[in-house]
């Protein structure tokens, strides 16, 4: 065990020295780094929470910068639930968690410790761009694989006044028992995740702020090669944002080595698809027009991975024409729909969504619809999305928006979005979009 350690050791050396996660005093106010809560709504923070404590059986809480609790504990063990009710034993908790994160935070890696009281917890650090904004503690545990002089060392000296409790003696016996090796593989997937959804979050911030630059400056101009070069340099910035190769090496690294380990089939067939995904958004990020077999494809391997995420809530289906398949398209103009119908349609519903994509023709347009069953939307909520008005979470949606500019700008304004809710029986949405059918991208 101990040499596993120090193997561990060396490879977190290896990986780079701490990494600077505070604010300097120079930072100006269009630098800073916004709070977790700013980023990410705590609501979606306390599922993600909730739900990984459920399935591993470890507690769970998010501390911001600050150290305080963002989100409310999730898992708690009867033991230190009990030890709490104290406010002088409740302090001392406290003062752990807070000495998790700040130790999280120096190393930039997960750190996992004994608190006062002997359990084992972990702290892994939330970072973006190279500031902390706080922490995931997580743990409450006795590792069942591991010599007492090899336990993770104290945080804190430890207190044994629990011990003249027979309360406390009796409930600490009934907490959870977990290897450490399964303890550690928690601790750097949370902190893989949790680095996925501040950059997520943080790119959709940085894509909306530049689609609503780029957007301004098409209604202020009217010359085409303006309009192209503005639209193009938004693109790329925010494909720039969305992309962290480290950390997809990481992520991918890690579910490889374990679908390899636990000889998992659908492990492997979500890292396939999560590939193809990030591959297309790599190789295509320069391109303004694209094939639309190519642009569904990747909206396929989305759909599959949101099923797999959401335990098959929805199923989906993609009845698109062979002949359709090379009609051109602009680059990522379906996954905006698509993620919609995820986001709005199937999440809110604890079963029986479904997607549809399909295609047909007029003659001289492919049209192709996005139908979804959720709950429909209200007119007067899809001609706000449309002007670029729609909040969601407090900040200004332009997602349609950008998708129906794009439209119009390469095929004109009559192929602008088309919005039906409801669809049938008062539910559903459809989102309708045309695609000429003879089209050259080098005509642009």
């Amino acid at each position: 065990m101990q040499a596993a350690r120090d193997a561990e050791t060396a490879a977190a050396a290896d990986h780079g020295a701490p990494r600077d996660v505070g604010f300097s005093e120079e930072t100006t106010q269009d630098q800073r780094v916004p709070s977790l809560s700013d980023l990410i709504s705590v609501e979606r923070l306390q599922k993600v929470q909730d739900n990984f404590s459920a399935a591993v059986g470890i507690a769970m809480i998010i501390v911001g910068r600050d150290g305080q609790p963002v989100t409310q504990p999730s898992g708690f063990s009867n033991f230190c639930r009990t030890v709490r009710l104290v406010e002088a034993r409740r302090d001392q908790c406290f003062r752990c968690d807070n000495e998790g994160g700040r130790m999280a935070m120096a190393t930039g890696q997960p750190s996992l410790y004994q608190c006062h009281c002997g359990l084992v917890d972990f702290a892994a650090p939330i970072v973006i761009r190279g500031h902390y904004l706080g922490a995931v503690i997580s743990g409450q545990v006795r590792l069942n694989d591991v010599a007492p002089e090899e336990l993770p060392d104290y945080i804190f000296p430890p207190d044994f006044a629990w011990l003249q409790d027979p309360t406390l003696v009796a409930l600490r016996e009934q907490t959870n028992m977990i290897p450490y090796t399964k303890l550690r593989s928690a601790s750097y997937t949370l902190y893989y995740l949790a680095e996925y959804l501040v950059e997520e979050s943080y790119s959709n911030t940085v894509s909306q702020e530049l689609s609503a630059k780029s957007l301004k400056l098409m209604e202020e101009s009217k010359k085409r090669v303006e309009l192209e070069k503005s639209l193009q340099e938004a693109e790329l910035q925010a494909l720039s944002y969305q992309v962290n190769p480290h950390f997809l090496f990481n992520v991918l690294n890690t579910i490889g080595r374990l679908a390899l380990m636990e000889h998992a089939d659908k492990t492997e067939e979500m890292v396939y698809a999560f590939s193809d995904m990030m591959r297309y958004i790599l190789k295509k990020s320069s391109a303004q027009i694209v094939s639309l077999g190519t642009e569904l494809e990747h909206v396929r391997n989305y759909l599959y991975i949101q099923k797999v995420r959401m335990s098959g809530r929805f199923t989906f289906d993609i009845d698109v024409p062979a002949k359709y398949l090379s009609v051109q398209c602009p680059f990522m103009v379906l996954n905006p729909i698509v993620e919609n119908s995820i986001h709005y349609a199937v999440e809110p519903h604890a079963s029986d969504g479904r997607v549809t994509v399909t295609a047909r023709d007029d003659g001289t347009d492919v049209i192709l619809e996005v139908v979804d069953t959720g709950d429909g939307v209200d007119p007067a909520m899809v001609a706000a999305a449309l002007d670029g008005r729609a909040e969601h979470h407090g900040r200004t949606s332009i997602g349609l928006r950008n998708v129906d500019s794009r439209l119009r700008h390469f095929f004109g304004e009559d192929h602008g979005l088309e919005i039906e809710s409801p669809v049938a029986d008062g539910r559903g949405t459809r989102v309708r979009m045309r695609f000429p059918l003879e089209f050259d991208p080098f005509d642009l």
